[in-house]
């Protein structure tokens, strides 16, 4: 009986015999190589590889996440709000219709007071002191100045303008004082020339309620006067407030 070794070897070529020195075939792969191929495979044929799936690892968080607790106690209610004004439901009521316009108040009169006189008559001084009397009137708010004394009795006190024009006489020395009450406040002098000419004098004097303005004429050892004649006005006295005491 033959051994089924050598049976299978008196089938085989006699090529394919081994150990009998003879040549062999060379290997031929009849099936699909290993996964991952190796360099050499990689190096022969490298779009065989690009053509296979890519694969993503995924992670599915809804297994990470617990389960809902229960419900908690619920706390005490908030206080109540405020009622809400009168009107229907809570609600505001409708907007009234407009009134009728009212009457327009008084004005805010402002006070104000001023003077303004002259005297056509020229005037020479005699014996002390003498007050200038006026005899024409410019301006004379609420009557304040007296044109027979000369005097402005202040009633609205506060700080005024004040100034005196007079027109000298030719050889003959002209010396005035403006007077607040028994004090000079300023003093208007020429002195004598062959010519006459105008002269002026003016300042600004705080005065209180009850003072007196007045223009004093003084007798020097020189002979004093004023020139004035009755066609033209050469002589005035004017005075204004600027600001009354109020406002200061």
């Amino acid at each position: 009986m033959v051994a089924p070794g050598l049976l299978l070897l008196l089938g085989l070529p006699v090529g394919t015999w081994p150990g009998l020195g003879l040549p062999r075939r060379p290997c031929v792969q009849c099936c699909r190589p290993a996964w991952p191929p190796g360099p050499q495979a990689r190096r022969r044929d490298p779009e065989q590889w690009a053509q296979l799936p890519h694969l993503r690892p995924t992670i599915d968080i809804s297994i990470l996440k617990g389960e809902k607790g229960e419900a908690g106690v619920r706390g005490p209610s908030g206080r109540s709000g405020k009622e809400g004004p009168p009107g229907s439901r809570g609600l505001w009521g409708r907007k009234g219709q407009k009134g009728q316009v009212g009457l327009p108040g008084a004005p805010c009169r402002r006070a104000s007071a001023a003077f303004s006189v002259g005297r056509r008559e020229g005037l020479h001084s005699a014996e002390g002191l003498q007050a200038v009397p006026f005899d024409t009137e410019l301006v004379n708010l609420d009557g304040a100045f007296d044109l027979a004394s000369g005097r402005f009795l202040c009633a609205v006190p506060g700080v005024y303008f004040l100034s005196l024009n007079v027109h000298t006489w030719s050889y003959k020395e002209t010396y005035l004082h403006i007077m607040c009450n028994r004090e000079a406040a300023a003093v208007l002098c020429a002195q004598p020339g062959e010519r006459s000419a105008m002269q002026a004098q003016s300042l600004l004097l705080p005065l209180a309620a009850g003072d007196a303005v007045w223009v004093r004429l003084v007798h020097r050892d020189r002979d004093n006067a004023i020139y004035g004649e009755h066609g033209d006005l050469y002589i005035t006295f004017s005075g204004h407030l600027v600001q009354p005491a109020t406002e200061l």
